[in-house]
């Protein structure tokens, strides 16, 4: 943990920021483009329309809670920051089904308009209207390939997530650890005062 993130204060660290999380925004970017997309491309009472929608709100709300969590357990972060990957994946093979099924093309890793897409997610503090065009593209397929580009970076991106809280954990230490610290602190230090 950096010296500036430390709670000097007690033994629970800052936590919360999801909104900082560049996975938070463009799974944010992931559940508004889901709403567009599954109103356009299946009925109301669909059932996969629902569906799509409640995976991609799960890999949203999941890097919320792991966030509000995370001060108090890293295990739940890790856990529910994985949940949140997973609800992604699952969106993600709707995505391929609904492209499948239809006969549209997948595109590939090499394909030209993935690498566009890839060079467009560069873009710092990337919003909706950054990838609207190709989110909203009056051709349903580009639209759903677009949201497997997209969700394909914010599931790299959380994997990246999870190997660094694993590494923070084995450096530092969870809850426990850090309760136990703080009491020995306040231990010796009463003892200091007498």
């Amino acid at each position: 943990m950096k010296d500036k993130d430390k709670n000097t204060e007690g033994f629970i660290p800052k936590h919360g920021g999801y909104r900082n999380l560049i996975t938070y925004q463009k799974a944010e970017i992931i559940f508004d483009a889901t709403d567009y997309f599954t109103k356009r491309a299946f009925g109301r009472f669909d059932r996969t329309n629902g569906q799509m929608v409640q995976a991609a709100r799960s890999g949203k709300q999941n890097i919320v809670e792991a966030s509000m969590a995370s001060g108090t357990s890293k295990e739940a972060e890790i856990k529910l920051t994985n949940v949140a990957r997973a609800s992604l994946e699952e969106l993600k093979i709707d995505y391929l089904d609904f492209l499948r099924l239809n006969k549209y093309e997948i595109w590939g890793i090499d394909h030209r308009y993935t690498k566009r897409f890839r060079e467009l997610n560069r873009t710092p503090n990337a919003t909706y209207e950054i990838y609207k065009k190709a989110l909203e593209h009056d051709q349903i397929e580009i639209c759903a390939n677009s949201m497997i580009c997209l969700i394909n970076i914010v599931s790299y991106l959380l994997s990246q997530q999870i190997k660094t809280l694993e590494k923070e954990f084995l450096e530092e230490g969870g809850l426990r650890e850090r309760m136990t610290k703080a009491r020995i602190e306040k231990r010796n230090q009463n003892r200091d005062k007498k």
